[in-house]
């Protein structure tokens, strides 16, 4: 391939959400994430980032839906699909502290070839993997 040049990587996916603050609480006071920004942009919208606290991976833009269509979306961005996928170093210690947050998960952990995993659901019901993958 040629014309990229430099580095690139997917740095921030944007996450659609019923309401901002709502959000920040779930993904700060569950997840553990760190919130990077919440910039007032005026006329109710916000630029509101949060990310694992070891500041790896992309970060999500908490985005408050702002119509019907949007908001026919919340929970449901990737139609029944697996959204989002936290890797950890340690599955059982994120798992329980996780658990122990009122995280729902969907299913037991599992063994795959690829790691250990499970299905989890956001506060909106978007799916996300906690795996931890084998190295």
């Amino acid at each position: 391939m040629t014309g990229f040049a430099g580095n690139r990587r997917v740095a921030t996916v944007a996450l659609v959400v019923a309401n901002y603050d709502e959000a920040i609480a779930w993904y700060v006071g569950r997840l553990g994430f760190l919130l990077l920004e919440d910039v007032d942009l005026g006329g109710g919208k916000r630029w509101v980032t949060v990310a694992p606290a070891n500041g790896q991976g992309a970060r999500l833009l908490l985005a408050e839906a702002s119509d019907e269509a949007q908001r026919q979306s919340i929970g449901n961005q990737t139609g029944g699909r697996v959204f989002l996928f936290l890797e950890t170093d340690d599955f059982a210690r994120d798992h329980a502290a996780m658990l122990e947050k009122g995280v729902e998960f969907r299913e037991a952990p599992r063994f795959e070839p690829y790691g250990t995993v499970a299905v989890f659901a956001d506060l909106h019901g978007n799916l996300w993997d906690l795996i931890e993958p084998k190295r």
